[in-house]
C-alpha cells in the first residue's frame, strides 16, 4: 500500500522544485568550468561559486562589474574609460603644485589625464607605480578635486562614498550593466579574486553592486 505523502514532505517538494526552476533562470555560462591550469594564481573561477552565489569573472559577461571593465563613466562633468581608470587617477598629482608633484626623487610615469583613461590591467599597473611613490612619501591619502581622502581605511568614508557614486553612475549610464545586474535576481555576488579580510570597503565592488542591485526598482527585476 502506497504510504501517504506527509506535509513537510510536500514543503521539501516544493522548496527543491522552486530552487530547480530558479537556477534555470540564469545562463549556465556563470558558472562555466575553467581549468585551474589556465587561471591565473589570484583568480576565482566561475565554477568555485558555492550554492546561491555567482563569481563577478572576468571570463564572463558578468565582468562588466569589474573596476576593469570598459564602460566608460561621467562623473562631475569629466568622462574617465573605466572605474579603476577614475580610481587610479587620484594617485597621481593633480598640477604643478601638489605636494606629490614636488616630493623629491619621484617620477610620475602619467599624468592624472592619462591614468583615467585607461582601463583594465593598465590602469592598475599605474595604480602600482604610484603605490610605490606613495610608499616613499608615507601617505595614506589620494586626492579629488583639491581634497585629501584617506585610502586605505576601515570606515566608509570619503573615498568610498566616491567610488559608491562612480558605480551609480556607470549603472545609470549603461544599459547592459543596469540589464545584468537586475538578471543577477537574488544571486549573492562574489569577487574574482582573494582581497583579504582586512580589504577596505571601497575594494568590495561586489557588496556595492548588490546594495545598488536593492535600490532597484521591484517591477522591472
Amino acid at each position: 500500500m502506497k504510504k501517504p505523502t506527509t506535509f513537510f514532505a510536500l514543503i521539501l517538494l516544493a522548496s527543491t522544485a522552486g530552487a530547480a526552476t530558479q537556477k534555470t533562470t540564469y545562463p549556465k555560462a556563470w558558472w562555466k568550468t575553467v581549468p585551474r591550469e589556465e587561471a591565473k594564481s589570484w583568480e576565482i573561477l566561475p565554477q568555485e561559486a558555492k550554492p546561491g552565489e555567482v563569481i563577478l569573472s572576468k571570463r564572463t559577461e558578468l565582468g562588466i562589474f569589474s573596476n576593469f571593465a570598459s564602460t566608460a563613466v561621467l562623473v562631475d562633468g569629466k568622462s574617465y574609460a573605466s572605474i579603476e581608470g577614475f580610481w587610479q587617477m587620484m594617485k597621481y598629482p593633480e598640477n604643478a603644485t601638489d605636494e606629490r608633484r614636488k616630493f623629491p626623487g619621484l617620477e610620475w610615469r602619467y599624468t592624472r589625464v592619462q591614468v583615467g583613461a585607461m582601463t583594465s590591467f593598465e590602469a592598475k599597473k599605474a595604480g602600482d607605480l604610484a603605490d610605490a611613490n606613495m610608499k616613499k612619501m608615507d601617505i595614506n591619502w589620494v586626492t579629488y578635486r583639491g581634497q585629501k581622502l584617506p585610502y586605505r581605511v576601515t570606515e566608509k568614508g570619503p573615498h568610498y562614498q566616491l567610488i559608491r557614486r562612480a558605480m551609480v553612475a556607470k549603472l545609470a549610464q549603461h544599459q547592459e550593466v543596469n540589464r545584468l545586474l537586475h538578471a543577477t535576481g537574488d544571486l549573492i555576488l562574489r569577487p574574482d579574486h582573494n582581497q583579504g579580510l582586512d580589504a577596505p570597503p571601497a575594494w568590495k565592488y561586489y557588496e556595492i553592486w548588490m546594495e545598488l542591485r536593492a535600490d532597484l526598482p521591484k517591477t522591472s527585476k
